[in-house]
């Protein structure tokens, strides 16, 4: 009941704040009043109107900057887990502008933890590129690949800036059938949180993936961590089919 009581200032606040940004037309990266000010318009607590701040922060819908104030966020990409685009084709459906930095390709050899999700021996070679994906020109996600060399031979002279991996895998005879993919919460890094641009030990989106070919079988593993506030994850859900009744419904 206390929770219930403590929570409901929290959510009021919420609602002036998002209330004020679309009465006032605000877009992304425009700047809110300052803090003193907010509480007198809605005769808040300071305390309330930084939890309000600091949840909508976590959910993407602010942000806020040392010394200079809190502003609107841009629009968080959503990925639907079941699509099989690619990451720049999913951006770009969204109406953002993807981008790629590639930090390293090149051939190594499986080592025992890849070897077990590749299936694999040990001292196989691998081709592995390390990416940093960009929406609008801002990091969001820092992706690791690991493909089975045998599939893409001399892969690793292609320049991936630009290109897709998926389309030149598709080059060299490897088409995609199916991903298993998983997702879970970690706290970035001093790497990630450089690349990311976040403080460390900031949360971050954990994606493992692995992808199997038409012949079933695996021919790429990944990892990947992502900013909460730049990306969120949906799924869509079928209900089974009635053995009486024909055709899914989708909830």
């Amino acid at each position: 009941m206390l929770e219930k009581k403590q929570a409901r200032p929290q959510a009021d606040a919420i609602e002036q704040i998002e209330a004020y940004i679309r009465k006032n037309a605000l877009q992304p990266n425009d700047r809110l009043p300052g803090e003193r000010e907010m509480c007198e318009m809605w005769n808040v607590s300071r305390t309330t109107l930084r939890s309000a701040i600091h949840r909508m922060t976590e959910e993407g819908k602010l942000y806020s900057q040392k010394g200079s104030g809190t502003y609107v966020a841009q629009p968080r990409m959503e990925r639907n887990l079941r699509d099989m685009k690619s990451t720049s084709e999913q951006i770009r459906g969204t109406g953002h502008i993807p981008g790629t930095r590639v930090l390293y390709a090149d051939v190594i050899e499986c080592t025992r933890y890849l070897s077990h999700k590749l299936h694999l021996p040990l001292g196989h070679k691998l081709f592995f590129l390390k990416r940093l994906r960009l929406m609008d020109g801002a990091p969001y996600m820092l992706d690791l690949s690991y493909v089975d060399y045998d599939c893409c031979p001399g892969i690793e002279n292609i320049s991936f800036h630009e290109e897709s991996l998926y389309a030149e895998l598709k080059r060299f005879g490897v088409q995609m059938a199916e991903g298993h993919e998983t997702i879970g919460i970690t706290y970035a890094t001093e790497e990630e949180s450089q690349y990311l641009q976040v403080d460390e030990e900031t949360y971050l989106f954990y994606l493992t993936s692995t992808s199997v070919d038409t012949d079933g079988k695996i021919f790429e593993f990944s990892k990947s961590v992502a900013r909460p506030d730049k990306v969120r994850f949906t799924n869509t859900l079928h209900r089974r089919a009635d053995p009486e009744q024909k055709g899914s419904n989708e909830l």
